[in-house]
């Protein structure tokens, strides 16, 4: 599953004047190996990573990135990525110098996709920034029952606007943040929902989100979500 997604990602374009380069960052040298027979760069970090970030984080040392870089991670757990994502996240950064962090967005399809706690649900304020990331329903229609509320609502422009959206596995950041991030205290909000992110917003830095109108495919959390993913490469 991991190369899949390194050979997905390595489908993206790079904008003008930019290195692309793809590397798996794992702390498993069965992973090395796998990603080594199949030409995908990849590095061996430390087992002891709290977080991706903080993986990541090992992995700018290990490259010798300086601190301007910008890199974008993509986890291993989303083979149907857009590779285009790519460059749409680091371009958030390189507009918005103020931000720490970039990621995407795409609005649910269904309520069973907004009940889902594998399922991460992402709201954003008026200029595109993260204002919260959870893995319960939100946000929360008070008088739209616990349906696809956002689907019956074509006709109320400004509740639609409030559609949940579905945060895909994707960020950006500069490599000088992500130096910074592990030294960053662990949030209790991170802890409670198990999202490395919240850290980012609880100790005040700012999180761009990219919307994009591409269903990025499902991920993979559960045995079930890889049978359908096997299904979808098979083409059935």
């Amino acid at each position: 599953m991991i190369v899949r997604v390194a050979q997905r990602v390595a489908g993206a374009e790079p904008g003008p004047g930019a290195a692309m380069r793809v590397v798996v960052a794992a702390d498993d040298a069965s992973i090395i190996d796998v990603c080594t027979q199949h030409g995908v760069q990849a590095v061996l970090t430390r087992t002891d990573h709290a977080s991706g970030s903080d993986r990541l984080a090992e992995a700018c040392d290990l490259l010798a990135l300086n601190d301007n870089h910008i890199v974008v991670n993509v986890q291993g757990d989303e083979p149907l990525i857009d590779p285009d994502l790519v460059g749409a996240v680091a371009g958030l950064l390189e507009r918005h110098g103020h931000a720490s962090m970039s990621t995407a967005a795409h609005v649910l399809a269904s309520a069973e996709e907004y009940r889902n706690p594998n399922i991460v649900k992402v709201v954003c304020d008026a200029n595109g920034f993260a204002l919260y990331f959870s893995r319960s329903p939100i946000p929360m229609a008070r008088d739209q029952g616990d349906g696809a509320w956002w689907q019956d609502a074509a006709r109320d422009t400004l509740l639609l606007q409030a559609a949940p959206m579905r945060h895909i596995g994707i960020y950006g950041y500069r490599a000088g943040f992500l130096r910074l991030f592990p030294r960053l205290a662990p949030a209790p909000l991170e802890r409670a929902e198990a999202l490395e992110q919240l850290r980012a917003l609880w100790h005040g830095h700012r999180i761009a989100v990219h919307v994009t109108d591409r269903d990025p495919g499902p991920g993979i959390d559960t045995p079930q979500d890889l049978e359908r993913v096997r299904r979808i490469f098979r083409g059935e």
